[in-house]
């Protein structure tokens, strides 16, 4: 009854006000500010609810930057431009650890750090996070869902996921730690005086390690390089183009910023390359985004790295924070990031229903038609690079898929990843001193392993178990690998298992030089 008592008093009161407003339009034509002032006087002395007139102007400056078709604005109140400056390149904090992005309006996982609860609990690169505590986080802004994650260490925090596949949400308590993410976690030689160094974050000294990691490889004997951004969602841009800067001849454009009537910025490399003539290789995926496709771009672009794995996210949007009065900030979308020769970075963008624009992530499973129709670009050298948003790699490889008998394990015991992983971790603590370097994962430990599962309550059926085997031994490799030797030591045990890397490497080892090497790419992928 109350509703429909408010809709008939609304329906009485509409009639006279627009027939007002209808004669003053024809009198004088009100203008915008003119509207405004006159809906402000009219909420000020009418509305029985109304606000004062702080809120009320707050209120109108956030709708008005909600209404811009800028999926990345944002009016910051002075707590607010706090939490945003703490989340956005800080390397350490309390949290969860891991890191998240918009994508199709959801806001979901692309990378988990090593050793941090969020790995501990068992979230999953590609998991959505519904809820945080008892706040559904769906329409949140990414600063306002990071925020409610992070906290001081020690304290708890539940956070609710959504996993594809598994039906049933996903609940788990973590414990905030203070995280340490450094951006290049370790770097190993590979066969074939390989240098392979991991890019994980953009944070405010990547450029710094990325030229030690270099530089010690190096000095172990490295004649090429692969660089892996695979899951690396960005951080700073500025350090994409001093890391660009790493690989490039002084004078030569990395990326471009192109701003509503301005002449576009260019940025160009200043400083000598850290690597001569040595082979490049840039591994990326589609959670490769931001300062991540700023770097592959360019290095592709230029004719100086193969670019190996799936197209990458597609976020290529400049945004740019401009102080306000009393500590306010508002961010807004300024200009877009373009690649040397020309390719837009941003991707598409989805309109929901409400109006808000979300990105939209590159279809792995994009068609090799689908592929070959993105408008075509050229390298400095002439090559063929493609364009349509992100950066598509010259060799397209999928990761591996796992069987049915694992993907039905895997949904099974989805709900208890968490306690998996601490089973896990403690009995491969247990092991860790009776084990050497080349270990091989025995029966034994696979049925101790399910005896354990048993006990905490994680109900599965031995058939199934047993017919997850590769994965559960693959785990359980990585898990003791990496608490024995080092997370190093595990990511060698996974070089089978990982074709893009494989395929990065025996390009490496075919080609003689940079050159040979795209060219070899480009022949093999016209006789696709």
């Amino acid at each position: 009854m109350k509703i429909k008592r408010l809709a008939t008093v609304s329906g009485l009161v509409a009639l006279p006000l627009a027939v007002g407003a209808f004669v003053l339009q024809g009198q004088t034509g009100a203008d915008g500010p003119r509207l405004f002032s006159q809906v402000l006087r009219m909420v000020e002395q009418h509305a029985v609810d109304s606000l004062g007139n702080a809120e009320i102007y707050e209120k109108a400056a956030r709708g008005l930057v909600k209404n811009l078709n800028d999926p990345y604005a944002d009016l910051y109140s002075p707590k607010e431009l706090a939490s945003f400056q703490r989340n956005t390149l800080g390397n350490n904090y309390g949290g969860i650890g891991m890191q998240i992005q918009s994508q199709d309006g959801q806001i979901t996982v692309t990378t988990v750090f090593s050793g941090t609860p969020g790995q501990q609990g068992g979230v999953q690169t590609g998991d959505r996070i519904l809820m945080v505590d008892t706040t559904a986080v769906t329409g949140l802004r990414i600063e306002d869902v990071s925020s409610k994650l992070t906290g001081p260490a020690g304290t708890k925090v539940n956070v609710t996921f959504g996993r594809a596949g598994v039906p049933e949400p996903i609940k788990v308590t973590f414990t905030r730690a203070v995280i340490k993410v450094p951006a290049v976690p370790y770097a190993v030689m590979l066969e074939n005086n390989i240098g392979y160094l991991v890019l994980q974050r953009f944070n405010e000294n990547a450029a710094q390690q990325v030229e030690n990691a270099v530089e010690s490889l190096r000095a172990k004997g490295a004649k090429s390089f692969i660089i892996d951004v695979r899951g690396n969602p960005g951080g700073s841009l500025d350090q994409s183009l001093e890391i660009g800067n790493l690989f490039l001849k002084p004078g030569v454009e990395i990326a471009s910023v192109r701003h509503r009537g301005k002449t576009p910025e260019i940025y160009k490399a200043n400083r000598q390359s850290i690597i001569d003539s040595s082979s490049v290789v840039v591994l990326i995926d589609q959670y490769s985004a931001s300062a991540s496709e700023i770097v592959a771009g360019a290095l592709q672009d230029q004719d100086r790295a193969l670019v190996v794995g799936q197209a990458s996210f597609g976020k290529g949007l400049v945004q740019t924070l401009f102080p306000l009065e009393g500590g306010w900030a508002i961010k807004l979308t300024t200009g877009k990031w373009y690649t040397p020769s020309g390719r837009s970075i941003q991707g598409e963008h989805k309109q929901l229903a409400d109006g808000r624009f979300v990105e939209y992530a590159p279809d792995s499973a994009e068609s090799d038609s689908a592929r070959k129709a993105r408008p075509q670009y050229k390298s400095a050298s002439g090559r063929v690079v493609l364009g349509g948003g992100g950066v598509t790699p010259d060799v397209l490889v999928k990761p591996d898929t796992i069987t049915t008998p694992e993907q039905d394990f895997i949904r099974a015991t989805a709900t208890k990843q968490a306690v998996i992983y601490n089973t896990m971790y403690q009995y491969a603590r247990e092991l860790r001193t009776s084990v050497k370097s080349d270990f091989k994962v025995e029966q034994s430990w696979r049925d101790e392993l399910y005896q354990r599962l048993t006990k905490a309550d994680v109900k599965v059926d031995r058939k199934m178990y047993d017919a997850a085997e590769p994965y559960i031994t693959r785990s359980m490799e990585q898990r003791l690998a990496s608490i024995a030797f080092g997370d190093s030591a595990a990511f060698r045990r996974s070089i089978p298992e990982d074709r893009q890397l494989l395929t990065a490497i025996e390009y490496i080892k075919k080609a003689r030089s940079q050159r040979d090497m795209l060219a070899l790419a480009a022949k093999e992928s016209n006789n696709q």
